[in-house]
């Protein structure tokens, strides 16, 4: 009975998180208007990010004459601002009294742009890459990659055959996240989940494969976070890319905290050679990456990195035409060629990104109430008192709203990093920490929809607690990183 109901607690883990994130911010918002300390639901619905919010309105008439209207109607931008409130008159006339910024775009807005920034480009990056990797299956690569890697992931992943082609989907995929290409790794990590699938005998139900990959690819071992580094430049750090060597400990760490939690829970022995070797290997390339990067100028940092990164990810693009063309033959006996391999492969990854679709939408609407709403502002500042109360640095405390968004949303996450920068400096020790937390973990319930949605995976039995605990370490990690390095 027990076990039962831990399954029935797994299986609806993901599910009442986001039917209670929905139903407490909805009757939060509407208590708040009950009690007037709401002005106006329109935010919610339609209101954008960043835009003012309305806390009154006050009809001209009925203050004729008044200093304020005057002095707005006189003001080159026609509004006055007295502390942090703001004074406008709206095209009615009326007096309109705003104070702080919308946290998110409101529902139609996050709708329109889920289609429009993030859909549409996740379709044209599935299309073309599932287009290279059905090259990689129709050639036969795939097969030689897995049976190359079986040695070692036969032990991490112990219930997939030795010649499983998830290996390879799964390294292709390890290795975009290592090189900072995120857009590049989720069609790699589609196709694992796919792969993986295929041999899955309870279908609604996660294997123990899949929640392996999946918290190995949530931890994201980055080398280059080329993005981050942008950010900081952007925001004039003096040195944009010594962010790198914290990144690189602090998304290691993540990654062997999920490796052994997920092990542990799965009875896996991870003591044995061939794991252990790459496991030291794969440390040994990060130091001397690490040790050649930090001999390097702020300048040279960057440069070096952008071009090792898009460099890896046009040779592998080049290595695999190549070899498929070496070993044209094999498409021959297939009665196909390249192209049309390639234009069959582009297909699965439309079809692929048509069906993550909605898996997206639910999740980032559900988070666009909850942050509008105002319930995940005390949710911060509820986390931000307790650690204050317990002797945590101020400026770790301001950077936490970071961490604490980082699991639910990338944007949101990324404007509290860049509002971080540009309030407290690109160079202290809040703006480093943010930097940090944004650059080594990942959107983890965004994650989770969307990779065991593609495979209409409904039961993630205990992936979500270990993301979420690999999450926790990654910010633990951050913070003596950071106080160490700078």
């Amino acid at each position: 009975m027990s076990h039962g109901l831990s399954r029935y607690f797994a299986h609806m883990a993901l599910s009442r998180f986001w039917t209670f994130m929905l139903i407490l911010s909805i009757g939060y918002v509407l208590v708040m208007l009950g009690l007037g300390r709401q002005y106006s639901l329109g935010m919610l619905v339609n209101g954008k990010q960043g835009e003012a919010l309305v806390i009154a309105e006050t009809d001209t008439v009925s203050i004729p004459g008044s200093a304020l209207v005057a002095a707005i109607r006189q003001a080159d931008l026609g509004a006055v601002q007295k502390g942090d409130t703001l004074y406008t008159l709206n095209k009615s006339g009326a007096l309109v009294t705003s104070r702080g910024s919308q946290p998110a775009d409101g529902l139609f807005a996050t709708c329109r742009n889920t289609i429009t920034d993030l859909w549409l480009p996740l379709i044209g990056y599935l299309t073309f890459f599932c287009g290279l990797l059905n090259l990689l299956i129709d050639s036969r690569a795939m097969e030689k990659v897995a049976r190359f890697l079986s040695p070692v992931f036969h032990r991490v992943f112990p219930e997939l055959r030795k010649d499983h082609p998830a290996y390879g989907f799964m390294t292709l995929n390890f290795a975009a996240n290592f090189l900072g290409l995120d857009s590049a790794a989720t069609p790699f990590g589609l196709k694992a989940m796919e792969s993986m699938q295929e041999d899955n005998p309870t279908k609604e139900r996660a294997t123990n494969s899949q929640i392996m990959f999946l918290c190995l690819h949530a931890a994201g071992l980055t080398l280059l976070p080329t993005s981050i580094i942008g950010y900081r430049a952007a925001q004039g750090a003096a040195n944009p890319a010594d962010i790198m060597v914290p990144c690189i400990i602090t998304s290691f760490v993540g990654t062997l905290v999920a490796l052994f939690l997920v092990s542990a829970k799965q009875r896996i022995n991870l003591f044995n050679l061939p794991v252990m070797l790459s496991v030291l290997g794969i440390s040994a390339v990060i130091g001397v990456l690490m040790a050649y990067i930090t001999g390097l100028s702020g300048v040279g940092k960057f440069h070096f990195t952008d071009n090792l990164s898009n460099g890896m990810l046009l040779t592998i693009i080049g290595l695999i035409v190549l070899y498929a063309f070496m070993v044209e033959k094999y498409f021959t006996e297939k009665g196909t060629n390249m192209f049309d391999s390639f234009v069959h492969g582009a297909k699965d990854g439309f079809t692929t990104g048509l069906r993550v679709l909605p898996y997206m939408l639910a999740m980032l609407a559900a988070l666009s109430i909850f942050r509008n709403s105002g319930l995940m502002g005390i949710v911060m500042d509820g986390l931000s008192w307790t650690l204050a109360l317990v002797g945590v640095n101020k400026e770790v405390i301001d950077a936490i709203p970071v961490a604490l968004m980082r699991p639910f949303s990338a944007g949101g996450s990324r404007g509290f990093m860049l509002d971080a920068m540009k309030t407290y400096g690109a160079d202290s020790l809040t703006g480093q920490l943010s930097c940090l937390f944004q650059g080594a973990a990942e959107t983890t319930f965004y994650v989770v929809a969307l990779y065991f949605g593609s495979v209409n995976v409904k039961d993630s039995r205990y992936t979500l607690g270990i993301m979420l605990l690999a999450d926790l370490a990654c910010v633990i990690t951050a913070v003596f990183v950071c106080q160490l390095y700078f």
